[in-house]
């Protein structure tokens, strides 16, 4: 039952209509307005739900102008319902300043559980889920795009991006040129779809895999790349790691596994690595 004066926060399918739960149905026939990032993209979802409610555009070229006007509503009584095109709301998508506003303004959020991409794709990756990180879309640019990456080399959680089919090939080509060829991922297409494909290899062999079928690269993406393995004490001989110690004290890790590789000829990566796994102890 919905109660009015509250936000919900409604998940919606990502692809498979079978995928949404009764209870989204039942709020968003119930609230006073929809608020959805494309109205004509959601009339067709609620249509085939039977589900008369008004909906409103709410984007990210005019979220924080109409932010304001529907907490208003919301405090004036009214009921809200937020979606999304597809999955969770503000997980890549509008809604982040909705909900801050409406939480600042004493407003009741009330999220649903349902679905999103990246939990769906990691739940089938075979990639370690304990520890993770999403970091949504990655820059249009190559150089930006490598930045952010070598921010995350040696980073142990798994790693979880979305991609567009434009840009797939080649951001795999700059995970691979940072996180070396060899690191394994898992490419996730199109989940919850007719064309589902959940395909895991190499980053150099993913690249090929693309390559050789054009209808591959075509779709909704999730890139899941395994996080940097730690590096033992035994693959750094102990004057190194007794100059990256000292060097620790003195400066910044990440500057003192710099010079300790200059000094040592070891690489800069797996001196930062092992210098991470010294701080825990």
């Amino acid at each position: 039952m919905v109660n009015q004066g509250q936000l919900y926060v409604v998940p919606t399918p990502i692809g498979n209509l079978g995928d949404m739960t009764p209870r989204a149905i039942e709020v968003l026939n119930q609230v006073d307005v929809i608020a959805a990032e494309d109205t004509r993209h959601s009339a067709r979802l609620l249509q085939h739900f039977g589900i008369k409610t008004p909906a409103l555009a709410y984007h990210e070229h005019n979220e924080r102008q109409l932010c304001h006007k529907l907490v208003e509503r919301i405090l004036l009584g009214d009921s809200v319902a937020l979606v999304s095109d597809a999955g969770t709301p503000l997980v890549s998508d509008p809604g982040y300043h909705l909900v801050r506003a409406a939480r600042e303004a004493g407003v009741q959020v009330v999220p649903l559980p349902g679905a999103s991409a990246m939990i769906t794709a990691l739940s089938a990756s075979g990639l370690a889920s304990d520890r993770f990180v999403f970091e949504g879309f990655l820059p249009a640019k190559s150089a930006a795009r490598c930045q952010r990456l070598q921010a995350l080399a040696d980073d142990p959680r798994t790693l979880i991006f979305y991609e567009s089919t434009h840009r797939i090939q080649a951001s795999l080509a700059d995970m691979a040129a940072v996180f070396g060829g060899d690191r394994q991922a898992v490419i996730a297409r199109e989940l919850s779809k007719r064309f589902e494909t959940i395909h895991g290899d190499s980053l150099l062999a993913l690249q090929a895999w693309l390559e050789a079928d054009a209808n591959q690269c075509r779709g909704e993406f999730v890139v899941l790349v395994q996080g940097a393995t730690a590096v033992e004490d035994e693959a750094v001989d102990a004057e190194a790691k007794k100059v990256l110690t000292i060097l620790m004290q003195e400066l910044p890790l990440k500057q003192a596994a710099a010079l300790a590789a200059k000094i040592s000829g070891l690489k800069k990566n797996d001196l930062y690595r092992l210098g991470l796994s010294l701080a825990e102890k």
